[in-house]
């Protein structure tokens, strides 16, 4: 599957399947928020744990009118980016939004957004190898250590393995779901590679 095919595999998907690859995303995401969290000594990371796996319940059982409660309460655990100096906030960031996306696809199916969201869950992992390797190359040589590096390799046949297995499978059955979200938990390892049991 090259970008084109991927890219064209994402923007079909719809009810759902777009649901589970925003929610699989966003779990890939995490750990960047609960290690961030934990480092300023904020006890919102169950909180976001929590409420992560309400909204994976949600496919399972949905019901509309937890939705809004669902965003209402992300929104209150969400960081504000600019009242942070640590870097970890981006990252903690980028999975609020991931999940945010993945809660409103619920109420709004008609707003597609899988694709901006897998470019926004990439981006996250961009920008952590610029500011953790990138410092002092040139644009061609910061191309490179992207195209080369093993997180960017990872997201790429992640992302790809995600889609693949959305499309082949027919009905969200509960063993499934449970499959994916442990594929997506990826024993702790966030995208940027940082682990929760670190």
């Amino acid at each position: 599957m090259n970008a084109n095919q991927f890219f064209k595999a994402v923007e079909q998907l719809q009810g759902w399947r777009e649901t589970t690859f925003l929610l699989a995303l966003a779990e890939r995401g995490f750990p960047n928020y609960a290690l961030f969290a934990e480092a300023l000594g904020l006890k919102s990371g169950a909180k976001m744990r929590q409420l992560l796996d309400l909204s994976w319940e949600q496919l399972q059982e949905p019901s509309d009118a937890v939705i809004p409660q669902l965003l209402t309460k992300l929104e209150a655990l969400s960081p504000d980016v600019d009242a942070y100096d640590a870097y970890g906030v981006h990252p903690a960031f980028d999975f609020c939004r991931l999940l945010e996306q993945a809660l409103l696809s619920r109420l709004n199916p008609d707003r597609h957004r899988a694709g901006e969201a897998a470019q926004w869950a990439t981006g996250t992992v961009m920008s952590f190898i610029e500011v953790s390797e990138g410092e002092g190359l040139d644009e061609d040589e910061l191309v490179r250590l992207l195209d080369q590096h093993p997180l960017m390799k990872d997201d790429k046949q992640f992302q790809r393995e995600l889609v693949l297995s959305l499309k082949r499978q027919r009905a969200p059955m509960d063993s499934y779901l449970d499959e994916l979200k442990a594929l997506a938990a990826n024993d702790g390892v966030s995208n940027i590679g940082i682990s929760l049991q670190d």
